[in-house]
């Protein structure tokens, strides 16, 4: 059985402790993993999201940071 990423999210969520992230950080993450899997290999895409949390960065903050690099190194 599978489950919509919502769902997954909210329980993900609540298994860590922590609040489930908003559709603002949702899609701020989800561009973040584009500009990484796009500027590198795809494996840097769910590897730069952890990145960015564990260096306490918001979504927000981490894409700027990624297309910045990103933007560097074209």
């Amino acid at each position: 059985m599978t489950v919509d990423a919502q769902t997954w999210l909210i329980r993900y969520s609540e298994i860590l402790g922590v609040d489930p992230p908003s559709e603002t950080e949702i899609e701020a993450l989800l561009a973040l993993a584009g500009v990484a899997a796009h500027a590198s290999e795809r494996a840097a895409a769910p590897v730069s999201c952890w990145v960015a949390a564990r260096a306490m960065k918001s979504a927000d903050e981490a894409l700027l940071a990624a297309e910045a690099l990103a933007s560097s190194i074209q």
